[in-house]
């Protein structure tokens, strides 16, 4: 009787621990039960399943993804006479890195050149936070 107690409290001890964070290379266990338990059960990622329909694939872009058409002054600067809000944005944007026009001092502020002013009405300084709503009029309904 002694024999099959001190077995059951091997089994229940803290001992059998580390045999798992640490398996042998010749362990036949799937790596699941091999892996250590997460920290905090709170940090453990799952996957999420979405159910995809069929029309969501082949939806025309709307919103800020739709093309509209724009003011000359835009179509100058981006090269078209239909532009999404958010592609506009991005070349604005590759525009202002690559002649350098962030403030050195602020980076939040852009210095404008003689094609940003035509679009951001004459401002020599705008605040990237502005940029938004000073392209919004030059997107015609």
């Amino acid at each position: 009787m002694a024999i099959s107690s001190g077995i059951f409290s091997t089994f229940l001890s803290a001992e059998t621990v580390p045999l798992l964070k640490y398996p042998s290379p010749t362990s036949t266990l799937p790596l699941r039960f091999l892996a250590a338990p997460p920290a905090n059960p709170r940090m453990v990622r799952g996957t999420v399943v979405t159910c995809a329909t069929a029309s969501t694939g082949n939806r025309a872009p709307r919103g800020i993804m739709k093309p509209k058409r724009v003011s000359p002054e835009m179509a100058d600067f981006i090269g078209a006479p239909e532009v999404s809000r958010t592609q506009a944005l991005k070349l604005i944007w590759a525009h202002i890195k690559e002649q350098n026009l962030q403030d050195p001092s602020n980076k939040k502020n852009i210095l404008c050149d003689e094609k940003l002013k035509k679009i951001f009405a004459g401002r020599d300084q705008v605040g990237f936070l502005e940029i938004a709503g000073l392209i919004s009029p030059h997107f015609l309904k």
